[in-house]
């Protein structure tokens, strides 16, 4: 019987097809890289912007620290800087808080959840927009909705957004108002703890609020976490509402003169590029500073067993 003719041997296919993959992904991959470039340069630039005076017409000419020794000798700045973190230190706790009682109250399986989780979560999409700031600074202006309503109590309420003592309290309300981001993780956070954890709770005579401090929270620390980090970075970006609210003034008596504001009068209106860029690089700072404590401290709140 004749011997069966073995096939040649072919070679291993397995390194060509993952370069064949790699060279897909990297494909796919470059469109981001090209963004990156419009990103990354800029970004150095600035950099080298902070040191410089540059007013966007004649070439930058190398001052070194100059521009962020006159930070610390600007008064509008550090009105600014307390704006910023009066708005944030205020509207942040406050949008988190309503966002996680909203979100408690969705979790109980109420009928058309999807419709009510569409309803709160719209304001989080245009809360920045310049057609609710606009439509916010008429709801809460001398004739708007606000005093018509306090009207029919006989109370005369001021021009709000006209009002150094109202104006920034007009903006953190509408800050709170946009809680439907936040809202929307709560709620997938709380749809994933086990309900056995309650009854077990209740069975033991736990109250609610013992349910809630010794349940909710720790299992939710995590989300909690998540979301103050994202909202701290969001707020000390803040700049559409008090540009809009006040005709990118920042007032009255720069009562809403957020930082990144100022940082936009000092680059674009009196082309102060240079100290618009160390203002820039500032504020990064500031963000990575709170980023960072943030973290320090998460290991003394954040709970991450099962």
């Amino acid at each position: 019987m004749p011997e069966a003719v073995a096939a040649p041997a072919r070679p291993p296919r397995g390194p060509r097809r993952r370069a064949r993959r790699d060279r897909a992904g990297y494909l796919f991959l470059l469109p981001w890289f090209i963004g990156m470039l419009f990103t990354i340069v800029p970004f150095f630039a600035s950099l080298y912007l902070a040191f410089t005076d540059y007013d966007l017409l004649s070439s930058p000419q190398w001052i070194g620290l100059a521009n962020f020794a006159d930070m610390f000798r600007d008064p509008v700045l550090l009105k600014s800087l307390k704006v910023t973190f009066v708005y944030t230190f205020v509207s942040v706790p406050l949008s988190l808080a309503a966002a996680l009682a909203v979100a408690m109250v969705l979790n109980r399986g109420i009928k058309g959840l999807p419709v009510y989780r569409a309803v709160f979560y719209l304001p989080s999409l245009l809360g920045a927009s310049v057609a609710v700031v606009l439509l916010w600074r008429y709801i809460f202006g001398l004739d708007g909705i606000v005093n018509a309503f306090l009207g029919w109590f006989g109370i005369d309420g001021p021009a709000w957004t006209s009002d150094p003592d109202f104006a920034l309290t007009t903006l953190i309300i509408l800050h709170i108002w946009t809680f439907g981001s936040p809202m929307v993780i709560f709620l997938a956070g709380l749809r994933q703890i086990p309900v056995m954890y309650y009854e077990a709770a209740a069975v033991d005579g736990a109250s609610r609020w013992r349910r809630f401090r010794s349940i909710t929270l720790p299992l939710l620390s995590p989300i909690i976490f998540f979301n103050l980090i994202q909202s701290i970075i969001a707020s000390f970006q803040t700049f559409t509402q008090g540009f809009v609210m006040n005709n990118g003034g920042g007032g009255p008596a720069n009562s809403t003169l957020f930082y990144n504001l100022y940082l936009y009068q000092q680059g674009f209106n009196q082309f102060n590029m240079g100290y618009a860029s160390a203002m820039a690089w500032t504020l990064l700072v500031i963000i990575a500073a709170f980023t960072a404590l943030t973290f320090f401290t998460a290991k003394y709140w954040v709970n991450y067993d099962n």
